[in-house]
């Protein structure tokens, strides 16, 4: 178990200048009923992927509100990593079975990571699957504890969600990103439907200097006088990266200097993410103008920060989705995202205002090409994108949520 320190020092003030000053104390009011309660968050890395990024900001707020916060990583093998991959794959659609040595290896995982975390807190905020069946093994716990489902639940593997059901059902709470990913057999105390945040003022989403922005494009070789398309997702078969260069390869032929950028972070609890970067690299072939740029290549946040302002279409051709954290960064950044109208991603495009939602390859090529070829009607439609983010996906709204569910379970 990996206890994580090192998070950076955020105050509740410094985003007065986003929300203002009313939402900002209607917050710390909420906080002062909890004062001194004490969170644990659970989940199965530090590094990668959306759900570890969420935390790095939301935790240290809200210690900034006067909660004492934990984040604990669960530790496991290979062997198990790949079966909470599978798990993640089945609970998102995917035709798979569960061996019983698999069963065991998950199970015993969460045995031991349960003995070795810090769980005697007021509340406890299990992300995912790979950590959710730890409560099984604490059967004199006194504090509330909350499932944080961050994927696409609306069409389950019934054999794997029947496996997992019944210790989430042992939850005090869930948290769904969509009321459309709540299984209706599932029986928990109090169901609170809350999507994911982004940090206006983290690395990632806060405004850069043009200088800084363009240096970074010329050290990865993107020319910023040429139109440039992005997604950024992990390389997945979810993400699907193979469709985006698809999608790619036809706008070109449209509009021949277009750049591809498919930026993407490699998580250490995902095992077949290799598995797919390299068949991604092998369908992009040797052309110069796909970019495979990974934090493995030196980006990080303040690049995938530059690489968004300077697209100007984001593309999210996932075929599963929880949600897209990558739509709501884009929007923000007032760059239009045409993307597939599943999971969480039709929470954010609102089709024609701020992007478009299409469901084929060629869709997304049309809706790509008509944006690049009306570069005025795009930034109007990212200026309206920038807007639904700051009144639905900003991280105050999530820590105000939070606080209210921890008020009710008290």
């Amino acid at each position: 178990m990996l206890h994580v320190e090192q998070l950076r020092k955020i105050s509740l003030n410094d985003y007065v200048g986003i929300v203002g000053e009313e939402e900002v104390n209607s917050v710390k009011a909420l906080a002062e009923k909890l004062n001194g309660k004490s969170v644990t968050h659970v989940n199965s890395t530090a590094y990668g992927g959306g759900v570890a990024e969420m935390l790095h900001n939301l935790v240290p707020l809200m210690k900034d509100v006067g909660l004492d916060v934990h984040w604990e990583v669960i530790k496991g093998s290979l062997d198990f990593f790949n079966v909470t991959k599978k798990i993640h794959n089945a609970l998102q659609g995917m035709n798979i079975e569960l061996t019983p040595e698999e069963i065991r290896t998950y199970l015993e995982y969460n045995r031991q990571n349960s003995e070795s975390t810090i769980l005697n807190t007021d509340f406890v905020v299990i992300h995912d699957n790979q950590p959710a069946a730890m409560i099984q093994f604490l059967p004199a716990k006194n504090d509330k504890w909350i499932w944080r489902c961050h994927i696409d639940l609306s069409t389950p593997n019934t054999a794997v969600w029947s496996f997992l059901e019944p210790f989430i059902s042992r939850y005090d709470a869930a948290i769904f990103t969509s009321e459309k990913y709540v299984i209706p057999s599932l029986k928990v105390g109090k169901i609170l439907i809350r999507p994911p945040s982004i940090d206006p003022l983290s690395d990632k989403n806060k405004e850069i200097p043009v200088e800084t922005a363009s240096a970074i494009l010329e050290k990865y070789g993107v020319n910023p006088e040429k139109p440039i398309i992005s997604q950024v997702g992990r390389f997945d078969p979810w993400k699907d990266p193979v469709g985006v260069i698809d999608v790619y390869r036809i706008v070109k032929k449209e509009i021949p200097q277009v750049q591809l950028l498919l930026i993407a972070g490699m998580a250490n609890d995902d095992p077949e993410g290799w598995t797919y970067f390299e068949k991604t690299a092998r369908h992009a072939g040797d052309d110069n103008d796909i970019h495979l740029l990974t934090d493995l290549k030196g980006v990080n946040d303040i690049e995938v920060n530059a690489f968004q302002r300077a697209s100007t279409v984001m593309l999210q051709m996932s075929t599963r989705e929880g949600f897209g954290l990558s739509v709501t960064e884009s929007l923000w950044k007032g760059v239009p995202v045409v993307g597939r109208a599943v999971g969480g991603i039709p929470l954010q495009i609102i089709n024609g205002t701020n992007g478009y939602l299409i469901n084929t390859v060629n869709e997304a090529a049309e809706k790509t090409i008509y944006l690049l070829n009306h570069k005025e009607e795009a930034k109007q439609m990212g200026e309206k994108g920038r807007d639904h983010v700051k009144n639905n996906f900003l991280i105050v709204n999530d820590l105000k949520d939070y606080l209210k569910l921890f008020i009710d379970l008290l």
